[in-house]
């Protein structure tokens, strides 16, 4: 696994929430269905700490990290 920082479009809510609703990966734009969880956490798999977003795209759950103003997935 390898740390992939990603181009990530984001809307942000009235109390200023960030709220990823597309993912641009490998040059590929994957629309996201739903968010389900926002929490600090470590990326254990390829290291890093900020907030972690567990996501759904296209019915697969997945995690988005965004640390230090930077968004990443965990990448084979």
């Amino acid at each position: 696994m390898q740390k992939k920082f990603v181009k990530c479009l984001v809307e942000f809510d009235e109390i200023g929430n960030k709220i990823p609703k597309q993912i641009t990966f490998n040059d590929r734009v994957f629309i996201v269905d739903k968010v389900f969880e926002v929490k600090n956490c470590a990326s254990f798999k390829v290291g890093g700490i900020g907030e972690r977003y567990k996501i759904r795209i296209n019915g697969n759950i997945t995690y988005i990290f965004f640390e230090e103003g930077k968004w990443f997935v965990e990448a084979k």
